[in-house]
Parts: structure tokens; C-alpha cells; sequence
């Protein structure tokens, strides 16, 4: 759950999946549809099938593996996961490279290659910090020592450089650039992209909903029928004949989503169909479904209140 997301927005998620799913063999069991619903709102729902397919792996094992190696076998589980299960869980004397480690790395060692090119060379340069003895003797400690001290010392802008305890030895203290590294690439700029999606409500309140391909982005969870996501905004006539049903649609507004790598702009259109209206619809765009369990992301969530909000303002 904290791979790209902070402490903060995470614990609720946590502290529920908990209460849900107490053992690896109660997640393995449930439902993947279930997990996503408990998983909505959180994003990069790829985590979340990562997730319950290694609770299914461990539960088939029987124990969870205690080696990099056979860590890095089950789903989701890269680098640094199993580096840090490995050294964390089980005492191995391996150095797991997040962040704070890759910081801490580069103004030790004076590396002033720009990120992300430099990662090789950080991580090769930060398994050398295990050598020491306290480092092999303690490999738990020394792992959530590297962590602590870039997270308290060695930050990001105003590095605590009197109290660090590697500052005779930091070659990014005596060049006087500690606070300049790591260095970064330039970012690029984030494109757009546009799609449209059409909210499509029965007099019960059920909504028309589809599920996404389990692979890609949003992968596995719902969404109401619409348009794919391309570089050029969509036209109300081509956006139409990717309609579920004939018109007419009332246009609601605009939904804006930030992406890692590209922002959204989504186009909602909401109706509501008559009584008796609903069997006629192709199954290709969904099946008229309860939100309430829904594993909607947060765009689609955005879609949804704009849709319904207008439609009681109306």
C-alpha cells in the first residue's frame, strides 16, 4: 500500500483491509472483486491484484519465503519489497534502496549522475554500506537505520549535516553539494489525453457498469461505458456512436484526473432510462449494477457525483 502512496492516506485503507482479511489465508480466499471494492480510491489498483494473487501464492506455500530470491517469485514483489522483507522479516544481510537510502547513497559516495540513469550505480554504491560488521551482524536495525537517517538527517532540503554521524566520510558534505544531490532529470511534461463516459441510470438506481481488462491501467476495476482515452479531445458525434443507448444524454460537465504520466479530461453525460428500459441494452457496455459495492476509482467516483448531483439539482 506505501509503494507511491504516503503514511497518511494509506492507514484507513490499512487498518480496514486488516479487519477484513486478519491472515494471508482469509485474503487468498476472498473474492478479487471484493478486494478491489475494499482497494477503490487508493489507485494503482495494480497493487491490489499483486496483492491477493501473492496471498494466494503464500497460501499454497504454506510460509513465506525468507530469501531475495524466492521472494522476488511471488506477484508484485520487486527489488527492493523483497530486499526489505528479506532484511526487515528475516534478518538477511541485504541493504533494501528506497529514497531515503538512494540520498543518503548519493551525497555519501559524491555521485552527482542524474536520476533515474544513476540508479544501477546508487545500488551497487549502497550494498557496499553493508559490509561493516554491525551491518551483517544486525541487518534488520541497520536497514531501518539507513531508512531513519535519510528520513530525519539526511532530507531532502536542509540536510542535518552537524548531526549526521557519516559526516567526516561524506563526500558530499566536503564538495559542499550535499544539499544538491540526488541529481534529477528534467521532468517531461505530462500530456493529455480525453475521453468521454456516459452515467446510465435505471429508476431504481442501479447504474450501467462495466469491468476493465484485468491488465493496464485501472485494471479489473468498473467503469461506465465510454470512449477510450486518446491525444485529441472528442467530438459530441463521434462521442455518440460509443453511446449505450440512443439519445437523448444531457451533457453534465467535465471531469479533470491527474495520472502519474498523464492527465484526463473525461466528458460525462448522465440519463435515465424509463421504467422497463433496461433489457435491451448490448452486454458489451455492462450490466445495470449497485454502486454500493462497486469497485469504482476515484475518476470514475468523480464521473458518478457529477452525474448525480446535476440530476437531483434538477
Amino acid at each position: 500500500m506505501l509503494q507511491q502512496t504516503t503514511v497518511k492516506a494509506v492507514i484507513a485503507y490499512y487498518e480496514r483491509f486488516l479487519t477484513h482479511y486478519p491472515t494471508v489465508q482469509e485474503l487468498a480466499a476472498a473474492p478479487q472483486e471484493d478486494v478491489l471494492y475494499l482497494w477503490a480510491g487508493l489507485g494503482y489498483y495494480a497493487r491490489a491484484r499483486n496483492l491477493h494473487a501473492c496471498a494466494k501464492r503464500v497460501a499454497e506455500l504454506g510460509q513465506f519465503p525468507d530469501t531475495v530470491e524466492d521472494l522476488l517469485k511471488l506477484p508484485g514483489i520487486g527489488a527492493y519489497t523483497a530486499r526489505a522483507i528479506a532484511a526487515i522479516a528475516f534478518g538477511r544481510p541485504v541493504v533494501p534502496v528506497d529514497g531515503n537510502v538512494e540520498r543518503v547513497t548519493s551525497r555519501l559516495f559524491g555521485i552527482e549522475n542524474p536520476l533515474p540513469a544513476s540508479r544501477p550505480l546508487l545500488a551497487k554504491q549502497a550494498a557496499l554500506l553493508n559490509q561493516s560488521a554491525e551491518a551483517q551482524d544486525r541487518p534488520s536495525d541497520f536497514a531501518q537505520a539507513l531508512f531513519d537517517l535519510g528520513a530525519t538527517i539526511c532530507t531532502p532540503r536542509n540536510p542535518s549535516c552537524l548531526t549526521c554521524p557519516w559526516r567526516p566520510s561524506c563526500l558530499g558534505h566536503t564538495k559542499g553539494i550535499a544539499s544538491t544531490l540526488p541529481r534529477k532529470a528534467p521532468k517531461q511534461a505530462r500530456p493529455t489525453r480525453y475521453g468521454v463516459h456516459f452515467v446510465l441510470l435505471d429508476t431504481s438506481g442501479q447504474v450501467l457498469m462495466r469491468t476493465r481488462p484485468e491488465k493496464g491501467l485501472l485494471g479489473g476495476m468498473d467503469e461506465f461505458p465510454g470512449t477510450e482515452w486518446r491525444e485529441t479531445p472528442w467530438t459530441e458525434a463521434d462521442a455518440m456512436n460509443h453511446a449505450p443507448t440512443l439519445g437523448p444524454w444531457a451533457l453534465r460537465g467535465e471531469v479533470t484526473h491527474v495520472f502519474t504520466h498523464f492527465t484526463l479530461k473525461l466528458m460525462v453525460y448522465a440519463k435515465t432510462l424509463p421504467a422497463g428500459h433496461n433489457a435491451g441494452i448490448d452486454p458489451s457496455f455492462g450490466a445495470f449494477r449497485s454502486t454500493t459495492r462497486a469497485a469504482l476509482p476515484g475518476v470514475m467516483k468523480k464521473c458518478l457525483a457529477l452525474a448525480v448531483t446535476d440530476m437531483e439539482k434538477k
